[in-house]
């Protein structure tokens, strides 16, 4: 079976075909292979458009996309043009045999993947509110991709939600009173389930230490970023919660502030309750503290000139905040076998790495430089050890593989 992922982030969109077998032998089990994957970051301005695969060869381009609807159009029509040039128009759609699609939100209501139609859709952009980053992006991507296969193509929603569905109720529910709890669905959900999952996995392979008898503090650092208490495979606790804003600071997301922060904010600046939350989605976080930038890269780079700027304070408190929730989620699992980095700055950051673990020899973790230097570029799924050998506490870098994960689970509901 040929899958079509189409994976949605804040301000970007990923996409990979991939062959699952329709069935594994008695004793090889065939493993997923990739016909081509690539992606558009930066959709809201002059967004890049990166490709891998072995009819092309690769290709780089780049055009001003404003939305993600006009993003999943321009990977359509490009794997129609560059795949199927021999097959003629539609031949795409002859050769595609289900649709993934990644989505944050799925509420109370999703606890595992589904088949889409008319209903599930419409439940969807009902927890959109709460996903405003994402949940439409994610929608924006459905309704492009059934307008160019046709509504009779299978497609599947893989929730990042549902990852969490089984944290205990201490973690997962807030201290308000209950009844307003469950009349509004107001608990805990947890995000990036999809990358937690792969991260954990990702470590159980590398390692070879079974995953069901494990405890893992999983830390998925991008744009949005998020840590999350595993024990025996299971997450037990998060840090995102109702929505994704709340927990660690992130690329343009405050993380944990004081919910009065924002009836105060709205009443000094006489605007409403729903632009003072804008702000804290979209002008916080690491572009709000340096007000510079998103991008940890250019942070870095900043702060490599100016010890005393905005960028350094802003690394700073990220860097704090990470190692703050790793505390927390050691006292959670009564210690941990490794902590696993995962995300655009989790695998490429290793200055941000080494930053998080410092001073924290204290728990028996203690990284090789020399290790955590190299571990910049490794293929989705691949890991290595960052941490020095014969330590209490270990660290890894796992390269995420959402897409796998989307694929499989989308053949599975096919």
């Amino acid at each position: 079976m040929r899958v079509l992922v189409l994976n949605t982030g804040s301000s970007s969109l990923k996409f990979r075909i991939v062959e699952i077998a329709n069935g594994t032998g008695a004793q090889v089990e065939v493993p997923p292979q990739t016909v081509v994957a690539g992606a558009i970051k930066n959709i809201g301005g002059e967004a890049m458009f990166t490709s891998h695969d072995a009819v092309s060869g690769g290709s780089f381009e780049t055009q001003g996309v404003s939305n993600h609807a006009q993003a999943t159009r321009w990977v359509l029509h490009w794997l129609e043009r560059t795949l199927c040039t021999t097959q003629g128009l539609g031949a795409l759609a002859k050769n595609i045999d289900a649709v993934g699609h990644r989505i944050v939100h799925g509420g109370d209501r999703f606890s595992q993947s589904i088949r889409l139609s008319g209903e599930i859709v419409t439940e969807i952009e009902r927890w959109s509110d709460l996903a405003p980053l994402h949940n439409p992006a994610s929608l924006a991507a459905i309704r492009e991709a059934t307008v160019f296969f046709g509504e009779a193509m299978p497609t599947v929603a893989v929730f990042d939600t549902a990852f969490y569905r089984k944290m205990p109720r201490q973690a997962r529910m807030y201290a308000i009173p209950a009844e307003m709890a469950e009349k509004h669905h107001i608990q805990r959900y947890g995000f990036h389930g999809i990358a937690h999952a792969s991260l954990a996995a990702g470590y159980a392979h590398v390692s070879g230490q079974p995953l069901d008898t494990s405890r893992l503090i999983t830390v998925h650092l991008g744009n949005g970023c998020s840590a999350t208490a595993v024990l025996d495979g299971q997450a037990i606790d998060t840090s995102m919660g109702f929505t994704p804003l709340e927990g660690l600071m992130m690329g343009t997301r405050s993380g944990d502030c004081d919910p009065s922060t924002v009836g105060y904010l709205a009443r000094k600046e006489q605007v409403s309750h729903a632009e003072v939350e804008r702000w804290l989605n979209e002008e916080s976080g690491l572009l709000g503290v340096s007000g510079l930038s998103n991008q940890m890269e250019v942070l870095l780079e900043a702060a490599s000139a100016d010890r005393g700027s905005p960028a350094e304070s802003a690394i700073e408190m990220f860097c704090y905040r990470v190692r703050k929730y790793i505390g927390a989620y050691l006292v959670v699992l009564g210690g941990a076998d490794a902590i696993v980095f995962g995300g655009g700055i989790g695998e490429r950051g290793c200055e941000i790495r080494a930053r998080i673990c410092s001073g924290m020899d204290w728990c028996g973790l203690n990284l090789d430089e020399g290790r955590n230097q190299s571990a910049v570029e490794l293929d989705p799924g691949d890991g290595m050890r960052i941490s020095q050998e014969h330590g209490e506490l270990e660290a890894y870098v796992v390269a995420v593989d959402e897409e796998v994960y989307i694929a499989q689970e989308t053949a599975r509901c096919v």
